[in-house]
């Protein structure tokens, strides 16, 4: 007897296969008929879900975005921390890893996936930038913050660490590096209007994490 799934169900069990084979054999090593043996389906229901590999990886994409920024909320929530503490948590809760997040990152950083990176990039700024907010304006409550403009100033921090931090973006020496590192903190501080150097180490704890998912 055929076995006839839900075309939710179904379609979730062919990201399952992609995220699976893409980890272990790479966006590219893997084929169509490697998805089809692991789900068991005929070549026409993965068509009437997905027309090609690409529209499964930017479906992949986009289930690690909502994973990604359902991480920074539960971990924004956590009020047992201070408030700098659930924003580097928030933040840092945004790395992909397991499954084929190292090889959506290599397929977004290709040329011919600009948009995809670009579009990955917007979803994450308008999703986790009202995350930060909340937790500035927390903040300017309790008098650890001194900004009137919560949005605004994490979405800047945002738009620019994630732009100008991206190694495949911006290519940078060291102390070119060092030295936006520098600018950034100094800058996180104004608008945060918190004392200087008193987010150096969350702000490294945040680049850190940066760095290691670059490298992964």
């Amino acid at each position: 007897m055929r076995i006839v799934k839900e075309a939710v169900e179904r379609r979730n069990e062919i990201l399952d296969a992609a995220d699976e084979l893409f980890g272990k054999k790479g966006f590219d090593g893997t084929s169509t008929n490697d998805i089809l043996d692991i789900v068991g389906i005929a070549r026409g229901t993965l068509y009437y879900h997905f027309k090609s590999k690409e529209e499964i990886l930017d479906a992949l994409i986009e289930r690690y975005n909502e994973q990604l920024i359902k991480n920074a909320k539960k971990a924004a929530s956590d009020k047992s921390l201070s408030v700098n503490e659930r924003m580097v948590r928030a933040i840092t809760s945004l790395n992909i890893s397991g499954g084929s997040g190292s090889q959506i990152i290599e397929q977004m950083h290709k040329p011919q996936n600009a948009l995809m990176h670009q579009k990955t990039q917007y979803a994450m700024l308008m999703g986790i930038t009202p995350i930060l907010a909340e937790i500035v304006r927390e903040g300017n409550d309790q008098g650890i913050y001194d900004t009137p403009y919560p949005y605004e100033c994490m979405e800047m921090i945002m738009a620019y660490g994630s732009t100008i931090f991206d190694d495949a973006m911006i290519v940078m020496s060291a102390d070119e590096k060092e030295l936006r590192i520098q600018a950034f903190i100094f800058n996180i501080e104004r608008l945060l209007g918190v004392p200087a150097g008193s987010m150096v180490k969350y702000v490294m704890r945040m680049l850190v994490s940066s760095d290691e998912e670059d490298h992964e």
